[in-house]
């Protein structure tokens, strides 16, 4: 009987740590050189829409709550995830405005 409420804490931890996470995007992408200026204004909305969800994310949350409740290292987890999702989102838009600076473009 122990081991089945161990087993199903695990799984529910699991499942909670896993549902919580941001996608950590890359500053370099291939082809970002050959961008045109409309789609460097694109990929630069993109990476602040990526900010945004990181930065709610972080937010009280069902999910957070639940880790919180259920499995505390899972929202420490969750929260070191939202800061290396949101600093990779500002470093692709630092790197998007030089080279739309370098094409003269304006975002």
């Amino acid at each position: 009987m122990k081991i089945q409420y161990a087993a199903a804490f695990a799984a529910l931890a699991f499942a909670v740590s896993g549902c919580a996470s941001p996608e950590v995007i890359s500053a370099r992408q291939p082809g970002d050189d050959n961008l045109t200026c409309s789609q460097l204004t694109d990929q630069y909305e993109d990476a602040q829409t990526f900010e945004k969800k990181a930065r709610a994310e972080r937010g009280v949350t069902g999910k957070n709550v639940a880790a919180a409740l259920l499995f505390w290292p899972a929202l420490i987890g969750t929260y070191s995830n939202t800061d290396d999702a949101i600093n990779a989102a500002q470093e692709r838009q630092r790197r998007l405005e030089r080279l739309a600076s370098d094409k003269k473009c304006s975002l």
